[in-house]
């Protein structure tokens, strides 16, 4: 039987290749048991333009928990604004092989709200 990050990291691969291919700038996210992150990537993906994660102070003060979907949509938030800053408006959402459901469609529905394009 197959491992789960195994097939999951087999998904973000392909997922990152269309990506790759049209040549937009990616949002992507990890999750972890205890903490969200994201970042957006560069088209080259040679650097990254914006990132947040639960591990920041300033985001993280406010939450009563780093891994809920409370979290997540703070986490969506407050990376839209930052890349949003950075002139980048529009993106490609890179879910990392992770299911489109919870934490990870909080993340994405809460950046959509703040403005990023994708």
């Amino acid at each position: 039987m197959k491992d789960k990050n195994i097939s999951r990291l087999r998904r973000a691969r392909r997922t990152r290749a269309q990506i790759h291919r049209s040549g937009q700038p990616r949002l992507t996210v990890h999750r972890s048991g205890r903490h969200i992150y994201a970042q957006v990537i560069a088209a080259g993906g040679g650097h990254t333009v914006a990132a947040a994660s639960t591990l920041q102070k300033d985001l993280a003060k406010d939450l009563k928990s780093t891994c809920s979907v409370e979290a997540a949509q703070a986490v969506g938030k407050k990376v839209a604004e930052r890349s949003i800053e950075a002139g980048v408006d529009g993106v490609a959402f890179d879910r990392s092989g992770y299911k489109y459901h919870g934490r990870i469609k909080a993340l994405a529905d809460a950046a959509r709200e703040a403005g990023l394009k994708f």
